[in-house]
């Protein structure tokens, strides 16, 4: 009897975004039935499934509690629900800054504080977001908007991140390196995504220019380090996250620096990578099923 697959999206995307589709081909040439549910649909009978993938849950960051209510409640989720609270929310960037990884400079707000403004441009953001959801972009010495932005995010109940914008990110983009099971997969390059543009017919994330891309040493070496320091805060071996991916943008030297470590349900770029970056994925998850 085939092993049954759930992979999770929401009622936006209720199939996830496309990046997948190669994936569920993988998943039945390895006998595997793949489905997807949404996630807070009470018929979506996930506690049934031998497996339940994370997937394009981007509807997440107005309904936290719940989200995180439900994931605790499903028996073979991965990654993991502990994983996902931790990764959910962005101030996990200051627990692996005080692993010694350097991360984009990042002070975190909660309601009720102020920030010290960078005297450069700057990005404001919820902690908890997906997509670019909340994310704004400002010049230096914008205050005034800033500030009514900052008191929106706080409005909604959350804090919020301060970083200066990193300029390099204009021409060069962002560099995603995705992780299977702990182990490199591919990686892909991402635009800007601050500077205006469209969004998604879901309204859940903002268009994004990708390619595949192929990262250099110090940018990969910063990926490790990042997923070896993330296991030590979370208590678990790598191999454990069943897909991970690692953001980093270069600083104005051109040094890497973390912007992200996406653990919860973020885009793997498997569509940008080739067949074979879903077979891998498809085989991480069959040796989930086996173990």
């Amino acid at each position: 009897m085939p092993a049954l697959v759930y992979l999770a999206g929401c009622s936006a995307l209720p199939n996830g975004d496309g990046d997948e589709a190669d994936l569920l081909v993988a998943l039945s040439e390895l006998d595997c039935e793949a489905r997807w549910i949404v996630w807070d649909d009470p018929d979506n009978r996930a506690h049934e499934a031998d497996l339940v993938v994370l997937r394009a849950t981007w509807d997440y960051a107005e309904r936290r509690a719940e989200f995180l209510e439900w994931c605790a409640s499903v028996p073979n989720l991965l990654n993991p629900a502990a994983v996902v609270r931790w990764s959910l929310d962005k101030s996990y960037l200051l627990d692996l800054a005080g692993a010694g990884l350097p991360i984009v400079p990042t002070e975190v707000i909660h309601p009720g504080e102020r920030p010290r403004w960078p005297e450069t441009e700057f990005v404001v953001k919820p902690v908890v977001g997906a997509g670019s959801r909340g994310a704004r972009r400002f010049a230096a010495g914008s205050r005034d908007g800033a500030e009514a932005h900052l008191a929106s995010v706080h409005g909604g109940g959350v804090a919020a991140l301060v970083q200066p914008y990193q300029p390099r990110v204009d021409s060069e983009g962002e560099t995603a390196m995705v992780y299977v099971s702990g182990a490199y997969s591919h990686a892909f390059r991402k635009g800007p995504m601050l500077a205006g543009g469209d969004w998604d017919d879901s309204g859940l994330f903002a268009s994004e220019k990708v390619a595949a891309a192929e990262p250099g040493q110090a940018t990969r070496r910063l990926a490790e380090d990042t997923l070896d320091a993330a296991s030590g805060v979370l208590g678990i071996p790598r191999r454990e996250l069943l897909y991970a991916r690692v953001d980093v943008v270069p600083s104005a030297e051109g040094q890497p620096l973390l912007l992200e470590l996406e653990l919860a349900e973020p885009s793997l770029g498997l569509s940008q990578a080739g067949g074979e970056a879903s077979v891998r994925f498809a085989s991480a998850i069959r040796s989930r099923l086996r173990s």
